[in-house]
């Protein structure tokens, strides 16, 4: 589990791991790890590098980090293609959310602030980082990024405490977790806008990335950059083997997962916790990996942003 604990990675695994031996044969005992650092960038290496390719160990991670590895950054030690892609419970939607008390209602507050608001990310390159870094540069704000928070938790205690302003995560983390979902109920933080295709109807005044595209009138280059770097949303939470895992494990695996999300007893527990199950298979998304190929100008524009 790539990030520390109370997050929605590691509310969803620990929820799985509960559960998942009832679909295994044997019934074997899942325990859950945190291996913080890098946005779960150490926890990918570890199981691509360190752990025995017998399908015992998984690795639960960002599929963000998958940029990194387009970007050719040396910290990345794995290749994602060559992992055994078990699934994902759910895909996933990116929000961006400030403090309230800050002043700023709307985007358009930020393309006029004097100051630029600090934002708090895990690793550089992963989603809490790229994400909010590009939206300003696609709109036309400024932000003051802040990495190396060990996971979302961190960063909220550290809005709460005033030191950061604002945070880029997911809706699902955002509804799902505390404190967020409280600070949703209470107005502490607003949200500015976000990622998916359509608004999600719990923040149908919030404004898509792309209706802010639409209104800015973007170029279509940057709309190619924006769709690579928010396509790892559709994966959503990646759950993965290490590479070369023996063919009929990695079949007993991804059976058990799939049986496990259709269970109504994991369906209504994670409901009760806020979350949308909505399961990817490991064949689907080795699908949507090899449906991310770029032509080489998008992909050499992404390591320049990821870069900077």
């Amino acid at each position: 589990m790539g990030f520390s604990p109370g997050a929605a990675y590691d509310v969803w695994a620990r929820l799985m791991a509960q559960h998942w031996s009832k679909f295994i044969p044997g019934n074997p005992s899942f325990v859950v790890q945190n291996m913080t650092g890098g946005g779960s960038l150490i926890a990918a290496n570890h199981v691509y590098n360190v752990a025995k390719p017998d399908g015992l160990t998984l690795g639960f991670v960002a599929p963000g980090l998958y940029m990194e590895q387009l970007a050719g950054r040396k910290e990345v030690q794995h290749d994602w293609l060559k992992f055994s892609h078990i699934g994902s419970p759910e895909s996933t939607a990116r929000i961006f959310f400030i403090r309230a008390d800050t002043g700023y209602k709307t985007i358009e507050d930020l393309r006029k602030a004097a100051e630029p608001p600090k934002c708090g990310a895990t690793g550089v390159g992963t989603a809490s980082y790229f994400w909010p870094k590009l939206l300003a540069e696609t709109v036309g704000f400024k932000l003051t990024m802040v990495p190396g928070y060990q996971g979302a938790a961190d960063a909220h205690l550290a809005i709460e405490k005033g030191e950061m302003h604002c945070w880029g995560g997911t809706l699902q983390n955002y509804f799902g977790t505390e404190p967020s979902r409280t600070w949703a109920k209470t107005g502490f933080s607003r949200v500015l806008s976000q990622s998916g295709q359509k608004r999600d109807p719990r923040l149908s005044d919030v404004p898509t990335i792309w209706e802010l595209m639409d209104q800015h009138k973007t170029v279509e280059a940057t709309r190619a950059l924006v769709k690579l770097m928010l396509a790892p949303e559709d994966i959503g939470r990646s759950l993965f083997a290490p590479p070369e895992v023996p063919p009929d494990r990695v079949k007993v695996l991804r059976e058990g997962f799939m049986k496990m999300m259709k269970d109504p007893d994991v369906v209504a527990e994670a409901q009760k916790r806020r979350f949308e199950p909505n399961p990817l298979s490991g064949e689907e998304i080795e699908g949507l990996l090899k449906g991310l190929v770029q032509p080489p100008e998008v992909i050499e524009r992404m390591k320049t942003f990821l870069q900077n």
